[in-house]
């Protein structure tokens, strides 16, 4: 069968299609070739720009005519190194073959065997793969973590005055505000964002084992250390590893998972939370004309954006989770298991996406359900208790915890009349009591954090 999104074996390529194909552009063996490309073509640029000797003859107007082969790039260039790498067995001197034959073509020959002159297909890889994941963080990834971030403290500011019964152990609880507790999500991912934007994308180019020995040797009198250095960071704007093996190291790649997978992981907590107060009917959610929640019952509208969301945000984190603990370690100067696994990038972030953009629907669809919450607190006087014993130690008052333990983990249900007889009977003053029964479940929610 041909691959469509109805045979692909994986979800993120089939059912999820249309939410990912953005990543194609830099994840898919597509885009690794285009990448590679880019980095070979602005190598050798860097190379003339020294300039080399035997590259001194190249003016500045070949530039654009090189660059276009990787502007350009398109899948019938993609196949056409796939035919080369049929013959080599080896994908990354089909780009340089590739690029060859491109030089040829423009008429660049005698200049061709300066690309991947002195460099590893690591050199290619570890500079391809971290300029790819930068590209599509600062474009795709983090755009929609910020979108759904602002989605929430939309939310939040709406509902910053609704009172709502808080639930500790799951059983009530002080109560809080329904805005405040959205917005909890808000600070605990822009807390991440923090963190997560200090990590370098980052790369190794040194040559076969990171000394770069064959650029010493050829020409042994230029600084190949300030030439890496200075063509990483201002030619690919990544942050170069200085010390390495064949390969980068892939610690700052580590912990830009780790990063992910926690801001995945409050998205999760988030995704649960959702779940919960919608079964408790805090919230109602539209319906959409034609759609069915089950296929049984005809009444039900499931919370299915937010069990979807829960769902890919766990496969993302078991992606995320592998990739961090198994990138930064390779036998002696270099094994090839990392090559396999690093092809993998764009799977958990797709899943990601896929959590982002159904949270959004999720959260889209919400319909406050205002009596409920009122309900909730009036049924609750318990949690009153708290404030009352509070106040009644400020005043003095012989085992205030204790006398209020003693009224509360009663059989008798807490109302209002339950605990203003208890009040009346206080050996207080009456000024006290009078205080003691302006508290109400619905105004018992501490301060105003937004």
């Amino acid at each position: 069968m041909e691959l469509s999104p109805l045979t692909a074996v994986s979800p993120v390529d089939g059912r999820y299609h249309n939410k990912t194909k953005v990543l194609s552009e830099y994840f898919s063996e597509y885009a690794l070739f285009r990448y590679r490309t880019q980095v070979e073509i602005e190598y050798f640029i860097a190379l003339c720009r020294l300039p080399l000797p035997g590259l001194k003859e190249i003016g500045t107007s070949h530039f654009e005519t090189l660059r276009k082969i990787y502007q350009d790039f398109s899948p019938t260039d993609a196949l056409a190194i796939k035919e080369i790498e049929k013959i080599t067995n080896h994908d990354v001197k089909a780009v340089e073959y590739f690029i060859k034959e491109k030089m040829d073509a423009a008429g660049l020959s005698e200049y061709k065997e300066f690309i991947h002159f002195g460099l590893t297909s690591q050199d290619i890889n570890n500079t391809a793969m971290p300029l790819a994941l930068k590209e599509a963080h600062e474009s795709v990834i983090f755009p929609a973590l910020d979108k759904l971030k602002k989605q929430l403290v939309q939310l939040a500011f709406q509902w910053r005055e609704i009172p709502m019964l808080a639930r500790t152990h799951g059983q009530p609880a002080s109560p809080t505000h329904l805005g405040k507790e959205l917005y909890v999500f808000v600070e605990r991912i822009e807390n991440q964002f923090d963190m997560l934007q200090s990590i370098p994308f980052s790369g190794k180019f040194g040559g076969a084992t990171g000394n770069m020995n064959a650029h010493v040797v050829t020409y042994p009198h230029i600084g190949w250390e300030e030439f890496a250095k200075d063509f990483m960071t201002n030619h690919l704007g990544l942050h170069r590893q200085k010390t390495t093996t064949q390969i980068e190291h892939y610690d700052y790649l580590a912990a830009y998972f780790d990063g992910l997978k926690r801001i995945d992981s409050i998205l999760l907590d988030l995704s649960r939370d959702m779940w919960m107060y919608i079964s408790m009917n805090y919230f109602k959610q539209k319906i959409k004309a034609g759609e069915v929640g089950s296929s049984a019952m005809p009444h039900k509208v499931n919370p299915i954006d937010f069990e979807n969301a829960e769902g890919n945000l766990g496969l993302a984190n078991a992606f995320f989770e592998h990739l961090a603990a198994k990138l930064p370690v390779s036998r002696l100067q270099r094994d090839l298991t990392d090559s396999t696994v690093i092809r993998n990038i764009g799977v958990p972030l797709a899943h990601l996406l896929i959590a982002i953009q159904s949270l959004e629907k999720g959260l889209g669809k919400l319909i406050l359900n205002e009596e409920t919450l009122k309900a909730d607190l009036e049924n609750n006087w318990a949690v009153v208790a708290e404030a009352i014993q509070n106040i009644l130690r400020r005043e003095h008052y012989p085992q205030p915890y204790e006398t209020l333990k003693a009224l509360t983990r009663t059989n008798e249900k807490m109302n209002e009349k339950v605990i203003h007889d208890f009040i009346d009977k206080l050996d207080v003053s009456e000024a006290v009591k009078k205080e003691l029964k302006a508290i109400r479940p619905e105004n018992y929610t501490g301060l105003k954090l937004i």
